[in-house]
Parts: structure tokens; sequence; C-alpha cells
């Protein structure tokens, strides 16, 4: 699932910073009889195959709504608010290398438990995207936040996080890749003469 997550990315970025020349762009019309030019799709032999899909489309925004609702319920510590968001049985792989699968109750317990050892988690969010994979009709969320937690002995942590979010055909969530990677450490200020 990595080659995955690596491959959406790396598609996500190449799709943002693809040629724009008016020569390459279609102008369809949308609802209210306004032009805006679209960049035309060109043929493209990739160097690798897609092990799960390389067909997306934007998803349904409704399910990034509902994920910013759990991180929130996340940092405010209210998860048995958010029990109703995920599938009867979830499978979720973390940034250490652990897993849970198994059920819905189980997960919420679990992650009571380990919210529960922070005195403060706070998330700010760089980016989310929804995304459906056309093939596999499969409905994902992929968002890329900073985690600051705080412990109770009051040690804070600071967390790049990367996760990629599926969402089944109720919308609810039922797989989880995680990624984290530890924030930079940014050299001392020059000291003043």
């Amino acid at each position: 699932m990595r080659k995955t997550s690596f491959f959406v990315a790396i598609t996500f970025l190449v799709a943002c910073n693809s040629s724009t020349d008016k020569s390459k762009m279609e102008t369809p019309k949308n609802s209210d009889s306004t032009t805006m030019p679209m960049p035309k799709q060109e043929s493209l032999t990739y160097p690798y195959t897609a092990s799960y899909s390389s067909d997306f489309e934007m998803g349904d925004a409704k399910n990034a709504q509902r994920l910013l609702e759990l991180y929130k319920h996340w940092d405010n510590n209210t998860l048995d608010d958010a029990k109703d968001f995920f599938a009867e049985n979830d499978t979720m792989i973390f940034a250490n290398g652990s897993m849970f699968a198994g059920s819905r109750d189980s997960l919420i317990a679990m992650a009571k438990k380990s919210r529960g050892m922070f005195s403060t988690v706070v998330d700010s969010v760089h980016a989310w995207v929804p995304l459906r994979s056309k093939d596999r009709k499969e409905e994902w969320v992929l968002i890329w936040t900073r985690e600051i937690s705080t412990n109770a002995k009051g040690v804070t942590a600071v967390n790049e996080l990367h996760e990629t979010w599926r969402f089944d055909n109720n919308g609810k969530i039922n797989l989880v890749y995680q990624y984290a990677q530890a924030s930079p450490k940014m050299p001392p200020p020059p000291k003043k003469k």
C-alpha cells in the first residue's frame, strides 16, 4: 500500500503541475454557461503498473468533511461521538508498524485509551483530498496534518502525518494507513552580537 499511497501522491502532484498550454486546453461548459479551460488528458505510458489502481477521480467531499469531524473529535477527546463514523469491522495500520483489525467497539475502546494518554492534542491540517478509484469503485480521503500532542507529564511531541482513509459504500471508515515523520529539528536562531 505504500507504493499505492506514493503513486497517488505523485499522480496528484503531477496533475497539479501539468502544463496549462492553451493549445492543450479544451473549454467545457459548466452549469452557469460560463466557460473555463480544462487540460486535455494526454495518453501516457508509465514505467510502472499500479498494483491497486491508477485510475482516480475526485471523490465525495462529504467523506473529507466526515474525516475532519473525526479529527476534531480526536483533538477534543470526544471519541464516543465518532463511533458511527466507522464500519462494523475496521483495519488500521499505524506508522509504528502496529495494526488493529477488529470490531468498531474494540477500535473505539483502543482509541480512547490511546487518546487518554495525552492531556492535549492539536491537529493543524495542511491539506486533504477525497479520491475515488474509478476501476475499483472505492472512496478514499488522503490527509496531511501536523499533530502536536502533550502527555500527562507535560512532554510535547510533534509529528507530521500522512493518512489514507477508505470509506465503504455507506460512508463508513473501514481501512486506514498511517505514515509519520517527526518534525525537522530547526537550528537555533543565531546569537545577537
